[in-house]
């Protein structure tokens, strides 16, 4: 499996880095079958350029088969990212793109994305990482300072317990609204009451806006909490519970 990271620091109006994130998967659909999108955060200082709240994302893809070299394969992948990447690229934003297969994700990159979250790193700190992992790393434009973001991408997302999943494998539609708890395993995801650790099977849950669950110990958690019974409401319905957003 291979992990890319992007960043793009998108500028105000942009339609984002998560967007930017399921437009590379629906390029690369017919070669390589998407896992998760999680978009990941890291740290909010004035000292660091974003449109926003500094976030970045991890795709994790599979080949669909065969077709060529692993060496061929990560290139041409690469390249067709590349593509995707300089489309939708606005003046003013300065994109990074790191690829690189699971099994080369070192323990350095893996503390750097941690380090991402809590100090302010440059690139030639992110740069180092890469060459000594010896990943693909790069910006795309403008100052390139988006290639730190891509960088911890690819570090929090095989680490596995951070970060909000925004895409479960090939399911481009989100559930939204109300729904059942059995609803939402059939994407994957696993249903965890916050407040007493209880993993849950039946019952309703409010999703607010999308289903935006969470990466926890390599599983895709959604967190809840129970909601009050309402007057109109009797003991005897399904429980309740309120979808938690997490960073």
């Amino acid at each position: 499996m291979i992990l890319i990271g992007i960043d793009d620091t998108d500028v105000e109006g942009s339609k984002g880095t998560n967007q930017l994130a399921k437009a590379i998967v629906s390029e690369l659909a017919s070669e390589w079958k998407c896992e998760r999108i999680v978009r990941h955060q890291l740290l909010q200082d004035k000292r660091i350029p974003c449109t926003s709240r500094n976030g970045c994302a991890s795709i994790l893809l599979n080949a669909r088969g065969a077709s060529g070299t692993d060496e061929e394969q990560l290139i041409l992948l690469i390249h067709q990212v590349r593509e995707v990447m300089k489309k939708w690229y606005i003046k003013g934003s300065d994109p990074g793109l790191c690829v690189c297969p699971c099994e080369n994700v070192s323990n350095s990159i893996v503390e750097f994305g941690y380090r991402c979250q809590f100090e302010v790193v440059t690139q030639a700190d992110a740069l180092a990482v890469a060459d000594e992992a010896q990943v693909h790393l790069e910006g795309l434009g403008g100052s390139n300072g988006g290639l730190i973001g891509a960088l911890a991408a690819v570090g929090l997302g095989h680490r596995g317990n951070d970060g909000r999943v925004v895409q479960i494998g090939e399911w481009s539609e989100d559930l939204v609204g109300c729904q059942t708890i059995s609803a939402i395993q059939s994407r994957g995801v696993k249903v965890n009451n916050i407040n007493t650790d209880e993993w849950l099977s039946d019952g309703l849950v409010e999703l607010n806006k999308k289903l935006r669950p969470n990466l926890r110990g390599n599983e895709i958690v959604l967190f809840v909490q129970k909601q009050e019974l309402q007057q109109n409401e009797s003991i005897s319905q399904e429980p309740t519970y309120q979808a938690i957003r997490l960073p």
